[in-house]
């Protein structure tokens, strides 16, 4: 079977994490990835913030925890020491969809490096917060502009990996 097929098949979303840093060329690669995401007409509409400072990475958590409706104490990222979180353009039309694919190469290349990852929602309503505004302010970024599409969390796994589930039937149409 071709590699890049088996890792495909193989990636799965890593819920429990070691709190050991994953180091900077990693997560390097991991980033390039995504830089090398199809974008429509190769417009390249999406940015990646890297977290690594504990105290940014819990006061996200703690925001979304609360977007989530959690009970305190949860952390919807699972203890992952590290977040790389995706934004894109709203002024262009497939933003979301670019967005989209920069998580998923972000993911497979995590899985191939041997590193967990798992795509964390509530990025949008974080980001349209007035402290995710002020987040986006402090980089640079307009707030009115970039969108929160999805946290991609990293670490190394504390679980074995889970085995890939059946497969659905009658999802493909022969026409």
């Amino acid at each position: 079977m071709n590699d890049v097929i088996k890792a495909m098949k193989e990636r799965r979303s890593i819920r429990k994490y070691k709190p050991d840093a994953v180091p900077r060329e990693i997560t390097d690669q991991i980033i390039e990835s995504g830089l090398y995401a199809a974008s429509g007409k190769n417009r390249q509409c999406t940015k990646i913030i890297r977290v690594t400072d504990k105290k940014l990475r819990d006061r996200l958590s703690e925001m979304n925890r609360e977007i989530g409706g959690w009970a305190e104490g949860f952390d919807p990222f699972y203890n992952a020491p590290e977040l790389l979180i995706v934004l894109a353009d709203k002024e262009w039309p497939t933003y979301i969809y670019d967005g989209s694919l920069v998580m998923g190469n972000m993911m497979l290349a995590a899985s191939v490096l041997g590193i967990g990852s798992c795509w964390i929602h509530r990025a949008k309503q974080e980001f349209e917060s007035e402290e995710g505004r002020e987040i986006l302010r402090s980089l640079g970024l307009d707030p009115d502009r970039w969108e929160g599409i999805g946290h991609c969390i990293v670490g190394y796994p504390d679980c074995e990996i889970p085995e890939a589930p059946e497969r659905l039937p009658d999802r493909v149409f022969d026409i």
